[in-house]
């Protein structure tokens, strides 16, 4: 596409795929929100539950790359279409589960569906939007899992809290068939399809340039999650009243919305060079908390900080990792659509678990010091990765 306008087709084709990820994230996160209710109903204990939280996280890093590799000649739209159609079965399935090895086998099965569509959305926005837009439609794309959190989520939860659990998947199931048919509607119907092998596919992954940028992101992640997990023991040190709690963790939702406006335009000209910088400011941000949290109204002007830095990586890491396999391995663009979603879920395990052992080993404010050294790591791999680009530039104008 010539044009560097969005007209109303590509407009609608954003909002369909942004309510794509929405109705996905919803499903993915609100399973946090329930699993006491869900415990409680199977008559099992909470640590049960929470494996069903860790088996969709795993099953989706896992089947993700694997399932877009072995489906890049498909036709896109009805793929997408057929998923979807899954997904609504699946939730519908859901409802009626009576035990917990058959919640835990229909969760399996949504996280690889899940996986994938989230993927085919990034690919068909990137591939269908002007090149001068892509940055825009993309973090519209990824605001749709910001939504879930903010909104979907406490609906949910609250779904759940008033009806029982089982209804919280009526709810999911209803939003999965409103975006079966935005999909039906507005997906195009001329997508590209890529013929190759799995083999060839994977080749991908032994390129040093595409492992470097997958770290990336998934540093990104690491740096937040080793702070963000323990907010609530933060904000309780702090002094935040426990009825206060939860409106704090909703206002850092809001705001990270206006971090994924931000995210788009970052990706807009040169997002790499960009997100060099924005690495550094996120290892201050994060660092400063443990100062600014000895002050109420300070410590929660940095959280609101930490929220806005949180995703801004998003859109620029997501575009790089497909730029690079077109230059790369020009038949792998699927599998690499699907690397970020796998490094954003690598980097949160990770970094979740290294504040862990640092908040077990003493000081709860020092996972902020944790937060900022990775931080800077993302960076200092980020300026590297920049470096070899304009060498590479430079090599191509010879």
């Amino acid at each position: 596409m010539h044009t560097t306008k969005l007209s109303k087709q590509h407009w609608l084709l954003i909002l369909a795929l942004t309510l794509l990820t929405f109705v996905l994230g919803t499903s993915e996160f609100v399973i946090v929100g329930i699993l006491t209710d869900i415990s409680s109903n199977l008559h099992m204990t909470n640590a049960k539950a929470g494996t069903l939280v860790s088996a969709f996280a795993i099953t989706f890093a896992i089947s993700t790359p694997l399932v877009m590799s072995a489906t890049s000649h498909f036709p896109k739209r009805k793929w997408m279409l057929f998923l979807i159609g899954s997904f609504i079965a699946l939730n519908a399935l859901c409802v009626i589960s009576t035990s917990y090895i058959m919640l835990l086998v229909l969760r399996i099965m949504t996280a690889i569906v899940t996986g994938v569509l989230i993927s085919l959305a990034m690919i068909v926005a990137s591939e269908t939007m002007p090149i001068e837009k892509r940055g825009l439609a993309i973090s519209f794309v990824f605001g749709g899992f910001t939504l879930a959190n903010v909104v979907g989520v406490p609906i949910g939860i609250v779904i759940a809290e008033w009806y029982g659990w089982n209804a919280t998947f009526m709810l999911t199931t209803f939003l999965g068939g409103l975006a079966f048919w935005a999909s039906f509607v507005v997906l195009p119907n001329k997508l590209s399809q890529v013929r190759s092998s799995i083999r060839d596919q994977f080749s991908l992954l032994t390129k040093p340039r595409i492992l470097m940028a997958f770290f990336i992101p998934a540093l990104g992640f690491c740096a937040t999650y080793a702070v963000f997990t323990y907010l609530v023991p933060i904000l309780k040190g702090m002094g935040a009243p426990n009825q206060s709690i939860s409106l704090i963790l909703f206002g850092y939702g809001f705001i990270s919305i206006f971090s994924n406006i931000l995210a788009g335009k970052i990706a807009s000209h040169n997002a790499i060079g960009r997100l060099r910088f924005v690495f550094l400011v996120q290892a201050v941000v994060l660092t400063s908390l443990f100062w600014t949290t000895n002050h109420f109204i300070l410590g929660l002007t940095n959280i609101g900080l930490m929220s806005l830095m949180a995703i801004l990586l998003t859109t620029s890491t997501q575009l790089y990792l497909i730029d690079l396999a077109g230059v790369y391995q020009p038949n792998a663009t699927g599998l690499a659509a699907s690397l970020m979603p796998v490094a954003s879920n690598v980097g949160i395990a990770f970094g979740s678990a290294l504040g862990g052992i640092v908040y077990h080993q003493g000081n709860l404010m020092n996972v902020t010091w944790v937060g900022g050294v990775v931080a800077v790591c993302a960076s200092l791999l980020t300026f590297f990765s920049h470096l070899l680009d304009q060498k590479q530039k430079k090599s191509a104008l010879k």
